[in-house]
């Protein structure tokens, strides 16, 4: 017993894995680049917000991890490429690839103009489908690191259910969910030792839910930011919102060989709001 005691403690580390997380300058991002360096693992800080994304990456290096930046915007394949390659140059690898950029516009669907739901469907799935491809691409037999690995994409409770207010939000976290599943079938199926989740947030304490509160209160949804935050918070059966930890653990889980026979599998981490 002791053998399986210590396998399933050292499971749920990262050591010597090279993760390569976008929109890690804040919120959740930030935080599973923090998680992920705690446990073991070197860390490449990608996102839009240059100077935020090299603070992370240089606190991270000052609490005694290995983190450094690279500018990403999501919505380049170009950049894609660029970014992988400069992860596996500076870490001599990749192992794990967090899809977790994203933005939200809260408008009904009658006044969302065609900008801002192309916008959204580029950094939420379009995105996505760069960083879930260009994974692969350098994970998979032949690849330019061509270990296999784990592709954790954060996706949102509004990817499996409606939210009144952000239609174009929600098809592009669904088409997360299901580009989810096919990716983990082809992977699993060729035999290239590449897993691919999902992960599905509820209300979770960041600046892009504050933001939401703040277009709720400018659409009549709240008299003010304080009772946007009580409606948000009443929407979940545990009474209050998460905070970015409670979504990086769930992901670490995912990245880390704990979960080495999941695949094609969509994590709900939301204070029981889908359990209604």
């Amino acid at each position: 017993m002791r053998g399986f005691s210590q396998m399933s403690q050292s499971a749920f580390r990262l050591d010597g894995k090279v993760a390569l997380i976008t929109g890690s300058a804040r919120g959740i991002g930030a935080a599973c680049a923090s998680t992920f360096a705690e446990a073991g693992a070197m860390v490449m800080v990608s996102d839009v917000l240059t100077d935020a994304g090299d603070a992370i990456a240089a606190a991270i290096n000052e609490a005694g991890g290995a983190a450094a930046f690279t500018p990403l915007d999501v919505t380049s394949e170009a950049q894609w490429e660029e970014a992988i390659a400069a992860t596996v140059a500076r870490f001599a690898g990749l192992d794990v690839v967090v899809n977790n950029a994203g933005i939200q516009i809260m408008k009904p669907l009658v006044r969302t103009s065609y900008e801002e739901w192309r916008r959204q469907q580029a950094v939420n799935i379009d995105g996505v489908f760069f960083g879930v491809k260009h994974a692969i691409l350098a994970m998979m037999p032949g690849g330019s690191a061509g270990r296999g690995g784990s592709i954790v994409n954060i996706s949102s409770t509004g990817g499996l259910v409606g939210f009144p207010g952000l239609a174009a939000y929600s098809a592009a976290k669904g088409a997360v969910t299901l580009l989810t599943k096919t990716a983990a079938l082809e992977c699993a199926q060729a035999g290239w030792n590449i897993r691919i989740n999902s992960v599905h947030p509820g209300g979770v304490n960041t600046q892009l839910a504050y933001e939401l509160k703040q277009e709720m209160v400018k659409l009549g949804a709240a008299a003010s930011i304080e009772e946007a935050t009580k409606i948000t918070n009443r929407m979940h059966p545990m009474g209050h919102v998460g905070e970015p930890i409670d979504i990086a653990l769930a992901v670490q889980f995912l990245a880390s060989d704990a979960s080495r026979w999941v695949t094609g599998s969509a994590y709900v981490i939301d204070g029981g709001y889908l359990a209604r």
